[in-house]
């Protein structure tokens, strides 16, 4: 399936779950798409593992009528980025248009703060089960979910059936 002509913002912060950013990254060019890394400065960031990443937009800058899907990747970045206000409101706008919004791992966090996730199924790393079952959503232990515009995975070992379902929700 190709993404030709579809614009895909993946958030970027500091301790990012290196895999998690650059799989995605790599995969929605690979079918296609133009991919840019959103963060709230224009900087190198760096991966849990060591992996550096440099934002191409800063979250001032990037508009949900530019994009057609948000990534959320996971490690201890979703905890830097939802303290940033704009990212927050950003995940809730992007969801309230329609758009794709796909997290993987802690990025469920993200998802939880935007307030999108009451009566929704969805997954994540298991850690933050109770948090996301806090904010109103219906946890499942699963590789993959998809509903609604939403779409969630657990761990690194997911990405495969993740990016399949981020561009099968695309097409």
């Amino acid at each position: 399936m190709s993404l030709a002509g579809k614009k895909i913002a993946i958030f970027l912060e500091e301790l990012f779950e290196d895999l998690e950013f650059w799989y995605p990254y790599y995969r929605m060019q690979e079918a296609g798409a133009e991919v840019i890394a959103v963060a709230p400065k224009i900087a190198t960031y760096t991966g849990k593992h060591g992996l550096p990443a440099k934002a191409d937009q800063t979250i001032y800058e990037v508009k949900v009528t530019d994009v057609d899907a948000l990534i959320i990747p996971g490690g201890y970045s979703p905890d830097y980025m939802r303290r940033t206000p704009e990212m927050v409101t950003f995940v809730k706008d992007v969801h309230q248009a329609g758009k794709v919004v796909a997290a993987i791992c802690h990025g469920g966090w993200m998802l939880a703060s935007a307030g999108i996730i009451q009566g929704t199924r969805l997954t994540s790393f298991f850690a933050i089960k109770d948090d996301l079952v806090n904010a109103g959503a219906d946890w499942i232990d699963q590789d993959v979910v998809s509903e609604k515009n939403i779409v969630t995975s657990r761990t690194p070992r997911d990405l495969p059936v993740f990016c399949k379902a981020i561009i099968a929700a695309l097409s």
